[in-house]
């Protein structure tokens, strides 16, 4: 039986609404809009080596989605359990929780490895006969993979702070990798001062390296600063009906954010058709498109602790009010996404060196994606409260139905007219269905919100 002990009220349960929700994300959204934009500054670099060592990162992208996916999944799936409890004022299911997620890490991180040891080249030779863009790809990969422990526990450790609502201390640990990251990327792929050029596989480490450092210093800022969970050794014994908790909404989650590795690949194999230069105007888009995106992730990351605490402590209003302001805040960062597409995509695609016939298939490409993203804003906000209420499967189903059932299925459809400009209207097509089908999801969530009491 689970020993409850009293808790003092988390300012998840008293700060002002909206105070709290920009309290809560915009650490995040600061320290993800960085990640984003490191990821292109990544790419800027690697483009100066040449096209095929861009294609090669691109076709690299679905793997390295695939562990992020992992690691976010489970993440997510200990910061709705451990909130929850939090909540609940239920102590040793909080610090339960936080160290069977330190192991899922970990377990995560050896699955991934043993991925790297004997699949990397059938994987990246799968997707293109070009010599050099395999040995960058393999290159690459390998070092990424190696040393993939830094994001999965980096990750993990992070949300163990923003499910205890210090968002500030992560973005503080999201920023030291990032900086790193940013600062090393040349110095390691070009070679300056002592360093020796070490071309792609500079990126990589300086990739990896940056992970490490933000593991390291979001182990501290937990031992030190997280008093609300106790790291205790004995707790990472697996308590399974604690591991079943995280994984009823980490699976789903997983699963949602695997699927886009899943139609990268695909995409790459139906644009290949055309031409690698279409593959490498996915891979552009994939980059700037986080830009856009990961604010609007991180803003969901800041609402589903809010929303998961206050469900366990039954503050129905508050529940209202975040999911509102979520939607808000969404919409606002996507529209200046859309403008940034729609007026200036060419300024976008010079971020990786683009030549002309790049510039001929992106421009029309990127303006064409672009009004998808608003659809977008309205999705990705419902699936964090489907997320928060434990009901990630229905995050899932979306997701499925968006990207396997629509996306996927027109792109391939639409492919098939001979002209790559027509393809990219699958992102619409996609959008539509997925904002009809998280409506009527909602409507579920809504009467569960409703019966809650009116006064606590």
């Amino acid at each position: 039986m689970n020993t409850k002990v009293e808790l003092q009220e988390n300012k998840m349960g008293t700060m002002p609404v909206m105070k709290l929700i920009i309290n809560m994300s915009l650490p995040i959204m600061i320290s993800m809009l960085l990640t984003a934009f490191y990821n292109i500054v990544d790419s800027y670099f690697v483009a100066k080596i040449s096209q095929d060592a861009f294609t090669a990162v691109s076709l690299a992208f679905p793997i390295q989605n695939l562990m992020i996916s992992f690691a976010v999944g489970t993440s997510i799936g200990v910061n709705s359990f451990l909130a929850k409890r939090l909540g609940q004022k239920n102590q040793e299911d909080v610090n339960r929780s936080a160290m069977n997620g330190i192991l899922l890490a970990v377990l995560n991180y050896i699955l991934f490895l043993l991925f790297g040891l004997f699949f990397i080249k059938t994987y990246v030779s799968s997707q293109t006969p070009v010599e050099t863009i395999i040995k960058y790809g393999i290159e690459y990969l390998s070092i990424i993979i190696f040393w993939s422990f830094g994001i999965m526990c980096q990750c993990m450790f992070d949300r163990l702070l923003q499910a205890t609502g210090k968002t500030f201390f992560s973005m503080i640990s999201q920023l030291s990798g990032a900086i790193f990251n940013i600062i090393f990327d040349p110095i390691l792929i070009f070679g300056l001062g002592p360093f020796k050029a070490m071309g792609i596989k500079g990126a990589a480490y300086a990739t990896v390296f940056g992970q490490v450092l933000g593991l390291i210093v979001s182990v501290y800022l937990n031992l030190r600063n997280n008093k609300e969970i106790q790291f205790k050794i004995k707790n990472l014994i697996p308590k399974w009906e604690i591991i079943k908790n995280i994984y009823k909404v980490g699976i789903p989650s997983i699963l949602m954010n695997s699927i886009t590795s899943f139609i990268t690949y695909f995409m790459n194999l139906i644009l290949g058709q055309f031409s690698m230069t279409a593959i490498n105007v996915y891979g552009a888009f994939i980059k700037m498109n986080s830009f856009v995106f990961m604010p609007v992730f991180g803003l969901n990351s800041g609402i589903i602790p809010i929303i998961a605490y206050n469900y366990g402590a039954q503050h129905k209003e508050r529940i209202k009010k975040t999911i509102k302001g979520g939607l808000l805040a969404a919409f606002a960062i996507m529209t200046v996404g859309v403008l940034a597409f729609e007026l200036i995509p060419g300024i976008l695609f010079r971020l990786f060196s683009a030549d002309e016939e790049m510039l001929k298939i992106g421009i029309p490409a990127f303006r064409t994606i672009a009004p998808s993203f608003l659809g977008a804003a309205f999705a990705i906000t419902l699936s964090s409260v489907f997320q928060a209420f434990g009901r990630a499967l229905y995050s899932m189903t979306v997701s499925f139905s968006r990207q396997l059932v629509v996306f996927l299925p027109s792109a391939y459809l639409l492919s098939k007219t001979g002209n790559v400009n027509n393809v990219w209207f699958c992102f619409l097509i996609a959008e539509i269905m997925s904002v009809g089908v998280s409506f009527i999801f909602y409507q579920r969530i809504k009467s569960k919100i409703q019966k809650l009491p009116d006064n606590i």
